[in-house]
């Protein structure tokens, strides 16, 4: 606690007030007045206190050099918008210095220059006026604006020479001179329908500055009465902050004219500035005075509003009326003195967010002020050695994340009898830190694509979020890539920085590479910078893109055709030869299939659609030619099926005894397919066994466990012989078994001949027969 002569000290000081005046309009940058100097400051003092201007809420106009202490014009400062048209613009600042603490006041005044010339809001208008109207006629015409005050303001008015009109200027004080229009002489339509007068307001500068507007007065017919208010004065009490939409006062004015002649609207003056336009509105019928903006003692403490009654005659006729309004003062007087608009989320509890001070006018209990937050907010105030000063101060650890600002009431109450109370609601944004990493969305990535894709072309996107904002939450991707892996996979893959989405550089292929697997990092921008990596999977979806190739018959020359010759004596049935191919496809699109397409006779020859074998259909006779050609197309099942043809040319021969090794050789490579069919068939139901064994245990393990929706591909069955090998894969609620030709395990990228594509080492078997499989 500071000593009382202290405390008495900083008091003393900070009672200290200075004036300066300045002209508006100076340029930036402009000299005030020593403020360092005029409250006897050292100058070496100032930074180390930390001397500056604070001016709550108002707009920051002026700032104070702490090298040399001399108070600066911050921007070019236009009266007229500062201060309006009052007669003196002054803008008063703390000057604030800490360790120890001072405040000292300092009052700027802005001096008017005759920057603006009068104006009328309307510059052509027309006035209605009977001709049984007499002479003596007071129509009060509308006033012309300038914003300057003073001698500077709308010091005259003048009116073109007539002979029916002359002009008077009336002084309304503040709201300065109207100008009144007199009838002469009484007017005659016959004579003259319309007048036209010219009406100059000129103001009192040197040179002095003018604006005009043209009048129009049409002469009409009879409506010799005008609105009379009943009330001959309105006045009425306010409160400030009263709700809006509120009526304050009702005002009323009969006419003794029938008809429309009789019948009043009610308006707002002519000559009623803007302010009071936007504060009051007049209800046109019932003459009632309605609230519609909140009205503040502090602003304005009395409003003068000029009521027009006006009857529906062919020539209105119309009356002004004046109503006073007076505001009512409450007790609404919390002022932020000095507020931080950003405060970091990794603030330590105890940092200050704003200086509050509270004023009540009032002596004794009725001024002593408690001040408290009134709702559960993670602030508090803490009390200062000045009195009425209180520090809002955070009292714990804020996360932007759960809420990114803070809407705090402070209530200021008296100890009077009634108590009175005031709040006041401050609005506090939480800044971001970066303290979340990024996040993908889904971890790991599964993705499937069809082999052949175009090189360059978007096959795939990975995205990530991140609950941080700003620069904290920009991210950038990228493929994390092995050290000196020139050759590896993710050298044909490129990431956009951007927005994650993947291209591949080359085409895949599906029978060299079956999936692969790598990783994508996101990173903020940040400080520090905070990353995250995720995992994906690719999997490869074959396309039909190999035709099928003939392994026999093969001649010398490397085409599909041979020779087979057999006995003329050989029984129906006979095994001529067999056609053997293979496609480099899986599924439907590896599943082969053989026909005739050309035979020299078709009584004679069979071939088996799926084998490939072809058999004598009946007993050669004499009358059979010696030779036949065959000619076989093999095709497989895709949408858009690729096919190969072979050339089989049988010649018959004759049974002699010279060909009697040859019979014994035909009849063991009949006992030899014979045995050959007879093991494949052994083969076939062992398959069949293992295959229902397999579902049998992948039934027990998905009942055993959790649905897995992340699609793979399962173990390769290993079996070898004139069947297909099978790949097994889910996907989502469905598994797939895919029958085709044994492929090889261990994938890698070579270099060869085949421009944009992903090849593999060719380590396939011969395969014969291909099929699909689908296992729900």
């Amino acid at each position: 606690e500071l000593p009382r002569e202290i405390c008495f000290m900083l008091w003393s000081r900070a009672s200290a007030q200075i004036r300066y005046s300045i002209a508006e309009g100076v340029n930036e940058g402009t000299a005030v007045g020593n403020i360092a100097k005029d409250l006897g400051l050292e100058k070496n003092t100032l930074k180390e206190r930390g001397c500056r201007i604070v001016e709550g809420s108002s707009e920051s106009f002026f700032h104070v050099d702490q090298n040399d202490g001399i108070l600066y014009v911050d921007r070019i400062i236009d009266r007229e918008k500062v201060c309006e048209r009052n007669t003196a613009c002054l803008i008063n600042l703390k000057t604030v210095l800490e360790n120890p603490l001072e405040i000292h006041y300092v009052t700027v005044e802005i001096q008017d220059v005759n920057d603006h010339a009068p104006s009328f809001s309307v510059k052509q208008y027309r006035l209605e006026i009977s001709e049984s109207v007499l002479p003596g006629l007071r129509l009060q015409l509308q006033a012309a604006h300038d914003p300057d005050v003073g001698q500077f303001s709308v010091q005259e008015y003048k009116l073109s020479p007539n002979n029916h009109f002359r002009l008077e200027v009336k002084d309304r004080g503040k709201e300065g001179k109207i100008p009144i229009l007199v009838l002469l002489k009484t007017l005659d339509r016959e004579t003259k329908k319309i007048h036209k007068l010219l009406l100059s307001a000129i103001d009192g500068g040197k040179p002095s500055k003018s604006g005009t507007a043209e009048i129009f007065i049409d002469v009409l017919d009879v409506n010799d009465n005008m609105p009379v208010f009943n009330e001959d004065t309105y006045s009425v009490l306010v409160n400030e902050n009263t709700p809006t939409g509120t009526t304050i006062v009702k005002v009323n004015a009969s006419d003794l004219d029938e008809g429309s002649n009789g019948e009043l609207i009610y308006s707002l003056g002519s000559n009623v500035n803007h302010r009071i336009r936007e504060l009051f509105r007049v209800d046109p019928n019932t003459g009632e005075i309605i609230i519609q903006d909140v009205l503040d003692f502090e602003s304005e403490e009395s409003y003068e509003i000029d009521i027009q009654a006006s009857d529906k005659g062919s020539a209105p006729l119309r009356t002004d009326k004046s109503v006073l309004v007076k505001i009512v003062d409450l007790n609404d007087n919390i002022e932020v003195t000095s507020f931080s608009h950003a405060l970091p989320e990794n603030s330590k509890p105890g940092t200050t967010v704003a200086l509050i001070s509270v004023k009540d006018s009032d002596s004794d209990l009725n001024g002593k002020v408690v001040c408290y937050v009134s709702k559960d907010a993670p602030f508090l105030l803490a009390p200062s050695l000045q009195s009425n000063m209180y520090s809002l101060v955070t009292k714990q650890v804020l996360d932007r994340e759960q809420q990114s600002q803070y809407n705090v009431l402070i209530v200021a109450k008296d100890a009077g009898k009634p108590s009175l109370s005031s709040e006041k609601s401050i609005n506090i944004v939480i800044s971001d830190v970066n303290d979340n990493s990024p996040e993908f969305l889904q971890n790991p990535y599964t993705f499937y694509i069809t082999e052949n894709n175009s090189p360059g072309a978007s096959i795939f996107s990975v995205a990530a979020r991140d609950n941080d904002e700003g620069s904290n939450a920009l991210i950038s991707y990228l493929i994390l890539r092995e050290r000196g892996g020139e050759n590896t996979l993710t050298s044909f893959l490129n990431i956009n920085s951007e927005n994650g989405e993947i291209v591949a550089l080359k085409s895949f292929d599906f029978e060299m590479l079956k999936t692969f697997q790598f990783q994508v990092v996101a990173s903020d921008f940040g400080t520090p910078l905070l990353s995250n990596n995720v995992t994906v999977n690719v999997f490869i979806l074959d396309q039909n893109d190999n035709a099928p190739v003939i392994l026999y018959p093969l001649s010398s020359n490397g085409s599909a055709q041979g020779v087979e010759e057999i006995p003329r004596n050989v029984n129906a049935g006979h095994l001529v030869t067999k056609v053997r191919a293979y496609d480099a496809d899986i599924g439907y699109n590896g599943w082969l299939l053989f026909s005739l397409q050309e035979v020299t006779d078709h009584s004679l020859f069979a071939l088996d659609r799926y084998t490939g074998q072809i058999r004598t259909l009946r007993s050669f006779t004499e009358t059979d030619e010696a030779e036949h050609k065959l000619l076989i197309l093999v095709k497989d099942n895709g949408n858009v099926s690729l096919s190969a043809t072979a050339t089989v040319i049988v010649k018959l021969v004759e049974p002699k005894e010279a060909f009697a090794a040859s019979d014994v050789k035909s009849a063991a490579k009949d006992d030899e397919d014979s045995n050959v069919i007879f093991y494949l068939m052994i083969s076939l139901g062992a398959v069949s066994v293992l295959f229902l064994v397999s579902i049998i245990v992948l039934i027990a393990m998905q009942c055993s466990k959790s649905t897995d929706y992340t699609s793979k591909y399962l173990p390769e069955a290993n079996y070898d012989g004139t069947l297909c090998h099978s790949i097994q894969y889910r996907s989502g609620e469905k598994r797939y078994m895919l029958v085709g030709p044994r492929m090889s395990i261990g994938s890698t990228i070579v270099p060869g001949s085949h421009g944009n594509t992903l090849v593999l080492p060719d380590r396939r078997r011969t395969p014969e027969e291909v099929g699909l499989f689908y296992i729900s």
